[in-house]
Formats: structure tokens, sequence, C-alpha cells
């Protein structure tokens, strides 16, 4: 087994083992804690013989015993325990109860990670069904101590685990796990303007992902930094809500001597593992396009009680997807700019770029960050890239330490054709990007230059106001077939009711009841439509009904008296209120000046008024605008900016291809027939 892919098939053949004692959908139970059991072994098996020689020379004298023995074992974990993975298959009678104590002799770490597999239940099923020994042996086959598969080589058999299991289960909703390429762009605009960390020796960075899974991402940024300056050192940590990953993430720390309490068990939107904490890089892929109800009491409580002073101070998303507060948590974990900054990276959906009106959650989170200046860019990438969805990806990196010559404004790239097509493709992934993609995309970031595939903004273009146009409200007085429903379920009919009325409002005033004359007429004002109908009491309908229908007679005519309220002031007419997306006011500036300053609330009240007196006033001479009803909202129309128009085809080719298409299909026919 030379790769990967040739190991993850070899450990793949374990189901043919399970098959009918298990659902396909419950191989992953077996499957992956006996490969993190096997690689735990693995890196133990040289120095098993030290550990058990110091154990026995220290135990009963050395009350700690586990520096001792972390020591000996050269890992930060070790198991006490004489027999190895391979020494269990010598007895097989006694497999299970020698398997158990085996896992049970793991130092407190590593014996939590195996835990949260609930492997036990596993033994036993396993065990009674009479595989347990198979099972066994077939895993002793094959080596993964860490000087044969590597830590990189690892992720990439957990990972490709993970994918097959999550899709017999059917329970990838949200969950994509990020392909190695999309990680490395993503660590590359990372660190690309960190000339410090990439150059000073003995520089020492903290990176954190808040939804690590198995640790793919945490695992590239410490690889990367290494690459680039071995004597640089990056200090990971992380949070994971899935148990078995979580175990695979804190399992793989372990062996690249990493601490492996830095990664927390549970949902970091509801129990922050690291709170209080701040790091210098952030990245992560969180589930995107997933409800957040399960977390929706906590995060709610903690946007009213602390809000900016808390995480979700900015706003809260639509219930179903959280993504937003993902990337406010980890904003919230971003050092102070005099303290250094921090630089985030975290893969959005689409959604994120538009999704909600001006003062929506989605908006207003969008308008905190643009204008606290820390959105500095978002890239497109092609779709189809990820294991398990198609849907197109973005990048979006978030900084409160730009460089001067980024204050202000962000960039938007498009790397939507930076790929090339898979010869075999793994789910929906059918694309992938090589490192030639990831370099010019990186370049492109770095250049800093608008071009084909690069566009500069300056913060205020993602931003428009949503202004509220009004029109005076018009009114003449007809009776009308909602006005007699309305009448029968207002409070004075119902009391007529009470006292033995037994007509309905059609009987009396519809087209074909009792007072159908009135039906069809017009008043111009509520007066004189009382005054008509009052006649004689109106054939003898109690004037608290004949108010009451005035009152719910009147309707919209252009033709009509205005309305005014107490202070004389015009009525507005709902039917006509009409809403305007207006950019917000822009100075004329190119891209390469300083547009760090902020506008004012009269640059942007002036920018409507002219916008109405170019726009709505010419058609409309008697709107305004409701100044108390604006909102400011913020979007990213990033694939509007790189939207290349292509004409349609000459409608003569189109003709000349539809008739050769024709006589083909009659040949086709006359073939047939014969």
């Amino acid at each position: 087994m030379n790769n990967h892919s040739d190991r993850v098939g070899f450990i793949w053949s374990v189901a043919d083992l399970l098959r009918g004692t298990y659902k396909q959908s419950q191989y992953g139970k077996v499957i992956l804690p006996l490969v993190v059991i096997r690689r735990l072994d693995a890196a133990l098996e040289p120095t098993k013989d030290a550990v058990q020689a110091e154990l026995a020379r220290s135990s009963g004298t050395i009350f700690n015993l586990e520096p001792l023995l972390c020591k000996a074992a050269g890992q930060s974990f070790y198991n006490t325990s004489p027999l190895g993975f391979t020494q269990l298959l010598d007895d097989p009678e006694h497999l299970a109860g020698n398997l158990r104590s085996y896992i049970a002799a793991f130092s407190p770490g590593a014996a939590e990670v195996i835990e949260k597999f609930s492997f036990d239940t596993e033994i036993t099923t396993m065990s009674n069904a009479g595989l347990l020994y198979q099972v066994i042996a077939r895993f002793s086959e094959i080596d993964l101590h860490p000087d044969v598969v590597s830590n990189h080589e690892m992720g990439y058999i957990y990972e490709e685990l993970i994918r097959k299991f999550s899709e017999l289960s059917n329970e990838t909703a949200g969950e994509h796990f990020t392909p190695r390429e999309v990680i490395r762009l993503m660590v590359n605009l990372l660190f690309v303007t960190d000339d410090q960390a990439l150059t000073t020796p003995g520089t020492v960075r903290t990176v954190y992902d808040p939804a690590c899974g198995t640790g793919g991402m945490l695992s590239v940024a410490e690889e990367y930094l290494r690459e680039l300056n071995p004597q640089a050192s990056l200090v990971v940590f992380g949070q994971e809500l899935n148990a078995e990953t979580y175990a695979v993430c804190r399992s793989d720390m372990m062996i690249k001597g990493q601490d492996p309490s830095n990664i927390h068990f549970g949902n970091s939107l509801t129990v922050d593992g690291t709170e209080g904490a701040h790091f210098d890089y952030l990245l992560s892929n969180p589930p995107f396009g997933v409800e957040w109800r399960a977390a929706e009491s906590v995060v709610k409580t903690e946007a009213q009680t602390k809000g900016f002073a808390g995480r979700f101070g900015a706003g809260l998303p639509r219930i179903n997807d959280g993504s937003f507060l993902f990337l406010q948590h980890m904003i919230s974990k971003m050092k102070p700019a005099s303290e250094g900054g921090s630089r985030i990276a975290i893969v959005f959906n689409g959604s994120p770029l538009f999704t909600g009106a001006a003062g929506s959650g989605e908006s207003e989170i969008r308008r905190w960050i643009i204008e606290n200046d820390w959105l500095d860019a978002v890239v497109a990438l092609p779709d189809q890239l990820f294991y398990n969805t198609g849907i197109s990806i973005y990048i979006w990196i978030v900084t409160n330490r730009k460089p001067p010559e980024r204050a202000g404004k962000v960039q938007l790239i498009d790397a939507r054709e930076y790929y090339s097509k898979m010869r075999k493709s793994l789910g929906e992934k059918r694309k992938e990007m090589s490192e030639d993609n990831l370099a010019e995309v990186t370049r492109i970031y770095s250049d800093f230059q608008e071009g084909e595939f690069s566009k500069i903004f300056a913060n205020e273009f993602f931003g428009y106001q949503r202004i509220t146009v009004e029109r005076p409200l018009r009114l003449k007085w007809r009776i009308t077939e909602e006005g007699l429903a309305a009448l029968e379920k207002s409070k004075p009919w119902k009391a007529q009711v009470d006292k033995g009325w037994s007509f309905t409002a059609q009987e009396i005033y519809g087209e074909d009841g009792k007072l159908r004359g009135f039906w069809g007429t017009t008043w111009d004002s509520p007066d004189e439509m009382v005054s008509a109908l009052a006649v004689n009491h109106g054939g003898g309908v109690p004037m608290e009904i004949i108010r009451e229908l005035v009152k719910l007679s009147g309707v919209a005519d252009p033709e009509g008296v205005l309305q005014t309220d107490s202070k004389g002031k015009a009525k507005p007419d709902p039917d006509l209120r009409d809403n305007e997306n207006i950019p917000l006011p822009m100075r004329q500036v190119h891209w390469e000046e300083d547009v760090s300053e902020r506008l004012s609330t009269a640059d942007y009240r002036e920018s409507v008024s002219e916008y109405v007196k170019r726009e709505v006033l010419p058609w409309v001479p008697d709107a305004w605008v409701d100044h108390t009803k604006t909102k400011v909202g913020y979007e990213i129309p990033l694939t509007r900016q790189f939207y290349k128009y292509v004409p349609p085809r000459p409608v003569a080719v189109i003709d000349a291809e539809l008739h050769a298409l024709e006589k083909e299909i009659l040949k086709l026919m006359e073939g047939g027939s014969r």
C-alpha cells in the first residue's frame, strides 16, 4: 500500500466482514474507532518496552507517573498494557476482555478520545456475532505508524472514511468536508501578508477553528507555516460538536505533539470552549444552510443580555442558516488591533453575500463587518469542488489589521475558472484546483490590482438606503362588498344582533337589498354619505350602524378628498407606498486612493434628496420620503461585478441548425419505416 487511497480501500474492506451484522450506515461505529486505536498503538509500539520498564521502576514510588511514562513513550500519551494491538490475537478465547483491558490502559487523554466512540458496545456486538477476531486480525495487517503514514496522509484517510460513512448514513446536510486544496488556499490568503511569521526565527502564532471536524484545516495551517519558516511555531486550538470527529481530531493532535487539551468538545455557539481567548489566525468551514434551532435559546439570550459585549450583538441570521453566527463568534476571538490584530478565513455558500433585506439580521451583520472595515476580500471558488455538494462556495477574508493600501476597501476575486476537471469524480467533487491555480489566486489577492478577475471597491459601494416613498391618501365613499363584510364583524352590528337584529348587511345595503338604491353611489365626503343614509333613519337602520358603515366605506380614489392628520399633514396611502434601494453616497475616487474616511448622515440625506428629485418627483409630484422608515442595508453582489454579456447567436444560424436537425430526424424516421 503506497498511498492513502490503497490504505482507505484496505480499511474499507472490513465492511465485507461487518455486512449482515451491521447496516451500512453503522460501519463507521466499528471502523473509525479501530483506525484511531491502531494509529495510537502504532505510534507507541517502538517505545512499549521502555514504558513497561519505567512503569516497573517507578510504580508505587512516585505519585504522578504520567510525565515519566509520556517521556518514556516519546509521546504526549502512553499505554501501560503489556500487550500490543497485534498481540491481542494470541488469545482468541479472551479477545474481548483483553481488548477492553488494552483500551483501558491508555493514558487519560487518549482514553477520553476512545470513549467518544462508545466502542465498548461494538466489542460486545462483534464478539457475540463471532466477528471480533476477524476484524482485529484485519486491522493488525496495516501499519499506521507516523513514519509509514504521515500526519498529512492520515488526515486524508480519516476524511475519506468519514465521507464514505456520511454518504451511507445520508447525514451530509450542511457538513461539507473541505478539500485540501481549498484549505491550502485559505491558509495562503491568511499568511501571505504576515511577513514576520514567515521570516522571523522563533515566531509563535496561534490558530483556531470553531468547527474543526477532524482537524484538517488546523493541520494544513501548521504544516504550511512550518514549510515557510521551519523555525516558527503554530499552536492550534479547535472545537467540534460531533463526538467521533472530535475524537479523530484530538488523537491526531496527540500524535503531532500538539496539546490535545486545546481541542474542545461541544457546540462553540452554546458553550465556548475557548472563552476569553484570542488568536492570531482563525479559519473554518462551518455548517451552512443548517438550522441553529438547537442553539437558539442560548444565542438569543446572549444577544439580548450582552449585546456587543457578547458575540452576537450585530444581529441574528434567520433560523435556517447559522453561518453568520460562526463568523461573529470568530470575530469575537480576534486580537485587538493594538496587539497585532487577527486574520480570519471562512468558507460560506452564496447566501451570506446577499440574503436578507435592509434591517434584517444578515444585512446588519454585513453592515457591522463592513462599516468596521473588517471585510478584506471575498473569493468566488469553482463549483463542484466539495465532496457532497456541487454549489458555489466563497472564501471570506476578515481582518482588523488591514495594511494602509487596503483600508476602506474590499477586494472581490473571481476564481470560478481556476480549476481542472477530475478524471474520476469523488461524490459531487468533479473539479480540483492545482498548485498553479492556488498560486495564481494567491497572487491576484496579494497584488491588490484591478483586472479581469479582481475588482476593488470602497466599503460604501456595498451599502444602500432602503427608503419609503409615500403618496397622499385621497378618498371617496361608496358601499362595497368588503365594507359590508366588515360591518357584520363590528361591535355596533353585534350589539344590534344581541337585541334581536336578524338582517344581514347584504339584505339591507347589498345590490339586491332593501336599500339597494344606495348601491353604486359615490359620495365626496363622509358627511354627505351619513346624510344620505340617515334620511328617515335609513329605513329603520340605527344611526350607530350607519356611522359604522360610513367609517368602513372610504375607498382610495385619485380624484378623492385629500386626507390629513390632526396637524394638517397629508396621510399616506398604504396601497401607493413604495420602496426604493438607493446606493450609499460615494466619493468619486479611484481604487488606489484613500477612502477610509466615513461618510456622514448629511451625505446620506443629500443623496436621497437628489435621487427623489431625479427619479420620483417628475412622475409623482405629490410623493415624499418618510425618513423615519429609512434603513441602511449591505449586500455583496459579487457575481454581478464579473458578469460578461454573451450575445445570442444570430437567428439565421439557429434556423439553419433546426433545419439540419429536422432533415436528420426525417432520415431516421424513413430508415425505421422500411
